[in-house]
């Protein structure tokens, strides 16, 4: 195949060319937010997983099933060294500038944004990163006491009541959600709590390592109660083949029956599904035989993809390598497990 038209692309959070296997999660966040909108109670969805497994693709590809719904969302992703305040504020001021285009909305959002300017001013002294533009004075008492629980959960009760009037929903994307301090995260889940006290039509839909449950449990005891926590795993057989197949059958390439059983052991995992049909599909390297596997190429499939993998993998040390087979580099089945990182 030509590699200009080769579709397969291995990278940090790029689309695939065929999203498989991951319906059944679509459709749960989907359902909570057409559950929410209507004013009934759902649980906001967190996904955990190791790195590779396709979090951060599936977290954009939810986002876009949202925005065709008409649902307002926000979306960011957490870095370590970055407060949670300073990452909130900007998306929010967006959401709430969009809803208070909407006639119904209008009062309820532009009070939003007054519990914006409170909130970003009482608390600028605590979290210096917060720059924020402010369009409205603050209005005393709303979302200004520079406690960022009291705080956080008066902003967002506000910005729910402007959602729920222009008959739709606030969803919060968050990727990363591991790097959120303790004390920040425990403001979220009780902001949220608050908001799934009032039926209000606010959902957080995030991402995290293994390790995020235990850190919202810590942060506050009741959150495993309040937040689904799908684990996102490698791909089944089923949809590694899908994967594997469709964007090259696109393409007018088909692979034999044998040569899709060999390739399809190296796709569970989306980022060696992309590396494998990235380096399988050279001007010649289709091909019938199985024993043929390692054929050219296939060092960067498995020796490439697996140092790219372990290097994102790999923070803090040994966080993931369970997920790879010994030939990517990682410790594969039979081998001394590692201990977990907490």
């Amino acid at each position: 195949m030509d590699p200009v038209l080769n579709p397969y692309a291995p990278g940090a959070g790029t689309p695939p060319p065929e999203l498989a296997g991951r319906d059944d999660l679509r459709e749960k966040v989907r359902i909570a937010i057409a559950r929410l909108r209507r004013g009934l109670q759902a649980k906001s969805v967190l996904m955990v997983g190791l790195r590779g497994v396709g979090k951060t693709v599936l977290l954009d590809r939810m986002r876009d099933d949202a925005r065709a719904n008409g649902v307002q969302t926000i979306r960011i992703e957490a870095p370590e060294g970055r407060s949670l305040p300073a990452l909130l504020a900007p998306q929010l001021r967006q959401a709430l500038l969009a809803l208070s285009r909407n006639l119904r909305a209008r009062d309820l959002a532009q009070r939003g944004l007054r519990a914006l300017a409170g909130f970003a001013k009482s608390l600028k002294l605590k979290y210096e990163d917060i720059e924020v533009g402010l369009d409205f004075d603050p209005e005393p008492g709303l979302a200004d006491n520079g406690d960022l629980e009291h705080d956080l959960q008066a902003l967002l009760e506000t910005a729910g009541q402007a959602a729920a009037s222009a008959d739709t929903a606030l969803a919060m994307f968050i990727d990363e959600l591991q790097h959120v301090k303790e004390d920040e995260l425990a403001a979220l889940i009780t902001a949220m709590h608050r908001c799934a006290q009032q039926r209000l039509p606010i959902v957080l839909v995030g991402a995290g390592l293994p390790q995020l449950p235990g850190r919202m449990g810590r942060a506050k005891s009741y959150a495993e109660r309040l937040f689904d926590f799908p684990e996102v795993g490698p791909l089944n057989a089923t949809a590694a083949r899908l994967a594997i197949i469709k964007p090259a059958h696109a393409q007018g390439v088909d692979f034999t029956e044998p040569a899709v059983a060999a390739l399809s052991e190296d796709a569970g995992l989306p980022l060696l599904s992309a590396g494998v049909g990235q380096t399988r599909l050279g001007p010649r390297d289709v091909f019938a035989d199985p024993a043929r596997r390692r054929c050219r190429g296939f060092g960067y499939s498995h020796r490439g993809i697996g140092r790219e993998f372990l290097s994102r993998a790999l923070r803090p040390p040994d966080a993931g390598r369970e997920a790879l087979p010994a030939r990517h580099g990682g410790i594969g089945p039979g081998a001394a497990p590692l201990r977990r990182h907490r």
